[in-house]
């Protein structure tokens, strides 16, 4: 089971060209300049990969900080 911490590391890694230190867990995701529906499905995937857990598009669209995804992602466990 991973941590907080370390979805929010696996999450930053997802986008190119903001840096990971603007990533934490009380950002307001949908709100970063660089999110865009390619970086929420290779979110999807990456949590697939690294959880085991099928994340549905609302999932995404309904949370509203990484946190928030991150609590998603373990109630699915």
């Amino acid at each position: 089971m991973k941590t907080l911490d370390e979805f929010v590391e696996l999450f930053a890694e997802q986008f190119d060209d903001t840096d990971a230190s603007e990533i934490q867990a009380g950002t307001v995701f949908h709100d970063l300049e660089e999110w865009s529906s390619l970086i929420g499905l290779s979110v999807i995937a990456m949590v697939d990969e690294e959880f085991d857990v099928a994340l549905k598009g609302d999932d995404v669209k309904s949370s509203v900080t990484v946190e928030d995804l991150y609590n998603k992602v373990v109630a699915k466990l």
